[in-house]
């Protein structure tokens, strides 16, 4: 399991996150305006939308491990071409690519771990929170590689990125193959009715668009209040408590009814977006970012044993993929909404008051799931 969480380390550490330490540097050198430099991520989410909805039908057809891989590959490809273009369409092109590949990933890594975590029902809850944290090491290993290249250019931390990427795929490749592959079943073919989960796709529509408002504001909102000194121990603190979150929240996942925990979980991410308000000290800031880093995941982590609750196995892979579309199209509406109210009067405080808003209102969705 910790060798299949490395795609999550490279479809959302790498492909997603990283960018936002790149960032800087890109719109420096090419002359980018706020706009394209948020269009750039926007991209990438409707990649990651485009795969959510297709993911279930590829992998019917060529097999969970197959569709991982070929996730992986493309997302590691597309990292590693941006090194190689300043053009802003190619550039658009590739970040499209690169949330297509992440989806992909998630929607078939999802799927394997929890077949995977089958034999094991007393730690499921550890098993998949190990998979989705590996997302952490690639936070984690972007805060200490990607620093110091920037120093010298972009190109270098993309080329990095991209090559880190296909070594993460080598080492996947071995345990891929002893992992059980039922693709017809897992994939999606199921026809049961995903009604029970209602309230908890709303509650995470709410997650999608106040997690991605944090992450989009959380940088600026640091180098605007005057710490942009903590953006890399902050990047690695979040990082790290990703990586843990599964120790954290492995009992309260695995005992509590309903979804009791997800709404336990998306109560300390309002906590953890509402620090940097009312308090820019460090310790409220690495805080935030200790209580965002230690539950963001664990969300994600959740919904996958919610849908094995509350599905037959053969609609797992279905649920997985909706709560993916879900995700997909709340981090695809999220910058647009936030943005919007970031450049009135509020500026980023008005983006992050958001954030913890929809996050609190999410939190009482998910209490009321049966």
């Amino acid at each position: 399991m910790a060798l299949l969480s490395l795609g999550g380390a490279v479809a959302l550490g790498f492909a997603r996150f990283a960018y936002a330490l790149i960032l800087p540097a890109m719109r420096a050198d090419l002359g980018w305006s706020f706009t394209l430099a948020g269009a750039m991520n926007a991209a990438n989410a409707v990649g990651y939308l485009a795969g959510a909805l297709t993911a279930t039908g590829v992998a019917a057809r060529l097999g969970l491990r197959r569709v991982f891989a070929l996730g992986m590959g493309l997302t590691a490809l597309a990292l590693l071409a941006c090194a190689g273009t300043g053009w802003a369409p190619a550039l658009l092109a590739l970040r499209f690519l690169a949330g297509l590949g992440g989806a992909y990933v998630f929607v078939t890594g999802g799927a394997l771990a929890s077949l995977a975590a089958r034999a094991h029902p007393s730690r499921s809850a550890l098993l998949l929170g190990v998979f989705y944290g590996g997302a952490g090491v690639g936070i984690l290993a972007s805060a200490l590689l990607l620093p110091p290249l920037l120093n010298h250019g972009w190109r270098g931390a993309w080329a990095v990125l991209g090559g880190a990427s296909l070594l993460a795929l080598g080492a996947t490749l071995p345990a891929l193959a002893r992992l059980p592959d039922r693709g017809a079943s897992v994939a999606g073919t199921g026809r049961a009715s995903l009604a029970p989960l209602t309230r908890a796709f709303a509650a995470y529509a709410c997650f999608g668009v106040g997690y991605i408002a944090y992450i989009t504001f959380i940088v600026a909102f640091l180098r605007l209040s005057g710490a942009g000194g903590l953006i890399t121990p902050f990047w690695a603190v979040l990082g790290l408590a990703v990586i843990f979150s599964a120790l954290f929240w492995q009992r309260p996942a695995t005992h509590l009814p309903g979804a009791r925990a997800m709404s336990a979980q998306m109560f300390t991410l309002a906590v953890g977006a509402t620090l940097p308000l009312l308090s820019t000290h460090p310790a409220a800031l690495l805080l935030s970012g200790l209580l965002f880093g230690g539950s963001f995941l664990a969300v994600v982590t959740f919904t996958t044993i919610l849908a094995r609750r509350s599905l037959p196995e053969p609609a797992w892979g279905r649920g997985i993929a909706a709560f993916t579309v879900i995700f997909a199209a709340g981090q695809t509406l999220g910058p647009l909404l936030t943005g919007a109210l970031s450049d009135g009067v509020g500026g980023r405080r008005a983006g992050l008051g958001v954030s913890a808003l929809v996050l609190l209102a999410g939190a009482g969705l998910a209490w009321g799931q049966r």
